[in-house]
C-alpha cells in the first residue's frame, strides 16, 4: 500500500494550529490515533473539537503543522484529498441525506459514483448495512418518513458503504430527541466492538466510559487531557477537565 506507515498510527496530528481570523481555534495540537481505537473527544462548546475533525478529513485547511492519515499528509494532499476523504466516513449532527432519494439510493450513491461499484453490488452492500443498523424495512422509504434516529442510522450506513478506514462522528446525537439517542449509540457501540477506528465528538459520557479506549479533552484549542475512560473519570489531572467531569457526574 503506497505511503502506508507501519507505526500503527492511522491518524497523526502534529503541532496543528488553525485560526479563524484572530481566533486561534486549535493551538499546536498533537494527537495520534491507532488503528482499531475508539476515541471520544470531549470539551466545552467552542473548544475546537469539531474543527479538529474537519481538519482530519481536510474540510478545513490548517495554518501550521501537519495532519497525516494512513501515512499521507492531508494538509498537502491537493487534489488527492478526495481519494483520502473517500477512506474516511463522516457523520454530522445533521443527517445530510438527499431528501428526494430513497434510503437505499442514499446509501448506494457513493459506492457507485466514487468506488465504481455496480448497482447490484452497491444494493447488496446497502441492504447488509441497513440490517446492521437495524432498519432493513426502510430501504424504499424517503428520509422525511423516518425519525431522526433512523435518519442518523442511515447516515452511518451511508458512511460505512464506502468501507472507510476511519469513522468521524461530529456530535451525532445532539440533534436527536432523547429517546432516539440510544439507538444511534448502540450502532456506534457495535462498530467500536468490531474494531472500527473511530473519533467521536460527543457529550454522551456514558457512551465514552463504556465504549471508547481513550478520552481526549480539549479546552481552548489545546488538548489538556488524554486518558483511558476510567482514569479520566476518576483522576483527571487538569482542573478544567475535573470541573467538566464533576458537572457531568453530578448533573
Amino acid at each position: 500500500m503506497a505511503g502506508a506507515t507501519t507505526n500503527g498510527h492511522l491518524v497523526e496530528l502534529e503541532s496543528v494550529t488553525k485560526r479563524f481570523g484572530d481566533n486561534v481555534v486549535l493551538d499546536g495540537v498533537d494527537l495520534t490515533i491507532d488503528r482499531g481505537q475508539a476515541v471520544v473527544v470531549a470539551g466545552p462548546s467552542g473548544s475546537g473539537k469539531s474543527t479538529m475533525l474537519r481538519c482530519i478529513n481536510g474540510l478545513e485547511t490548517i495554518d501550521e503543522g501537519d495532519v497525516r492519515f494512513d501515512g499521507t499528509s492531508v494538509a498537502s494532499a491537493g487534489k488527492g484529498i478526495y481519494a483520502l476523504r473517500a477512506e474516511m466516513g463522516m457523520v454530522f449532527q445533521q443527517f445530510n441525506l438527499f431528501p428526494h432519494k430513497t434510503v437505499l439510493q442514499n446509501i448506494t450513491l457513493g459506492p457507485m459514483q466514487v468506488k465504481g461499484l455496480s448497482e447490484e453490488d452497491a444494493k447488496a452492500r446497502a441492504t447488509k448495512l441497513l440490517e446492521r443498523v437495524g432498519i432493513p424495512e426502510k430501504a424504499k422509504s424517503f428520509p422525511a418518513d423516518l425519525s431522526g434516529g433512523q435518519q442518523q442510522r442511515v447516515a452511518i450506513a451511508r458512511a460505512l458503504a464506502m468501507e472507510p478506514k476511519l469513522m468521524l462522528f461530529d456530535e451525532p446525537t445532539s440533534a436527536l430527541d432523547p429517546e432516539m439517542i440510544r439507538e444511534v449509540l448502540d450502532v456506534m457501540r457495535d462498530l467500536a466492538r468490531e474494531g472500527m477506528t473511530m473519533i467521536v465528538v460527543t457529550h454522551e459520557m456514558g457512551f465514552a466510559r463504556e465504549v471508547c479506549d481513550r478520552i481526549v479533552f480539549i479546552d481552548d484549542g489545546k488538548i489538556v487531557e488524554d486518558a483511558p475512560p476510567n482514569e479520566f473519570f476518576t483522576q483527571t489531572k487538569s482542573d478544567r477537565a475535573k470541573e467538566f467531569v464533576d458537572k457531568i457526574i453530578h448533573h
